[in-house]
């Protein structure tokens, strides 16, 4: 019992000293000394939610410079869902003796007509789980319906989503099949600097991504385009950190791929899991990204060996494949690709909040609308009549 607290005693002391003031005031008086020197202003990228998130929880844009900005990118993978991948989920809810499964922050996302929580309300099956393992369980006690896995994510979570499909050949799981919509970070980069009106000139690298694809991933856009990627934490120290080794490559001319987070993040990243996924997986041809359009080889789908658990080919009658657009109201396009922020859609905090979400970015806990509408004062509240 004493180990068990001195070890959380230990972790809770190692995030403390991430959240340290005195070295967060230190970190942000450093940077704003080095900043004035900059040539042009640097308009960062933050491309995971998480660390959005950090940002405007730590008040962390306050405490830099004019010339330094945040710009929050495509990293949560339920945000850049599209209508049409929602779509198809709620068809194969309504489709008799089927069972959709996927993560619980899939539920209130708007698909075209409705929600999967609105589906459900209305009859449709759908079992959101926070385990993705219990997908299995649920297969084995329900052996004659169809149960259909609604995989999402990076490649964090893919992995996981390859082992699933693993264990289902195994157990001979005949009844459990999957819609893959496994999405890969590097190609929505190089779209957002492909963009013509992009400002983006340094990016921040997610790290739970790196812990599996290693910082290598990130090579080919220092190289393309000349500009600096640093792979950080989640802390307020780690982000401050990757912002002071942002400028410093700035200032030193020499634009490079640089890891803050060493504690977790290695360039070749966990082998193992990735030959995992090359196993299970090939890359798409293409995807549509909720706010970034169709993206060439920027997502992931079983290989043809797997063809029999692939939701998409044994539902393919029942799926329609147009895209459709959003709500005209909603921003989260132009806030995915970095060209508006929360507070310049004129629903948010209104009709838009995450009691009633007209857009992804306010659903999910990593979304940009969220953040701001928690963290930075936009809370609207009710009028009393």
């Amino acid at each position: 019992m004493r180990d068990n607290i001195g070890v959380t005693d230990s972790v809770r002391d190692l995030y403390q000293g991430f959240r340290e003031p005195a070295v967060i005031r230190g970190l942000a008086a450093q940077i704003r000394h080095k900043a004035s020197q900059l040539p042009e202003p640097l308009y960062i990228m933050e491309v995971c939610g998480g660390h959005t998130h950090t940002i405007m929880k730590y008040g962390i844009q306050q405490l830099l410079p004019d010339n330094l900005h945040f710009v929050h990118g495509p990293g949560c993978p339920v945000c850049i869902m599209p209508k049409e991948r929602i779509d198809h989920a709620i068809i194969l809810a309504q489709t008799e003796d089927v069972i959709l499964v996927t993560l619980g922050d899939m539920i209130r996302v708007p698909g075209s007509r409705m929600s999967l929580a609105e589906c459900r309300a209305n009859g449709g099956s759908v079992m959101p789980v926070y385990d993705p393992m219990d997908v299995i369980e649920i297969a084995k006690q329900n052996p004659h319906q169809k149960v259909v896995y609604f995989a999402i994510g990076f490649e964090t979570t893919t992995p996981m989503t390859a082992v699933l499909v693993q264990q289902a050949r195994r157990l001979q799981l005949t009844n459990l099949c999957f819609h893959i919509n496994h999405v890969l970070v590097p190609p929505a980069m190089e779209a957002v600097m492909a963009d013509s009106m992009t400002r983006v000139n340094a990016f921040i690298g997610p790290s739970h991504v790196s812990v599996i694809t290693g910082a290598k991933i990130y090579q080919p856009i220092v190289q393309h385009y000349q500009i600096p990627v640093v792979v950080a934490g989640f802390e307020p120290v780690d982000v401050l950190e990757s912002v002071n080794m942002l400028v410093d490559l700035v200032l030193g001319g020499k634009p490079a791929l640089q890891t803050q987070y060493t504690r977790a993040v290695s360039f070749q990243g966990n082998e193992v899991a990735q030959a995992c996924i090359h196993e299970i997986f090939e890359v798409r041809e293409t995807f549509n990204w909720r706010g970034l359009g169709n993206i060439p080889r920027s997502a992931l789908q079983l290989r043809p060996q797997y063809a029999d658990m692939d939701a998409e080919i044994l539902f393919q009658q029942q799926l329609p494949s147009a895209c459709v657009p959003d709500h005209k109201a909603c921003r989260c396009g132009d806030i995915l690709r970095g060209l508006a922020s929360p507070p310049d859609c004129k629903v948010f905090g209104k009709a838009c909040q995450p009691s009633r979400p007209m857009g992804s970015c306010m659903v999910s806990s990593e979304g940009a609308c969220n953040a701001y509408y928690r963290y930075a004062g936009f809370h609207i509240e009710p009028q009393e009549h």
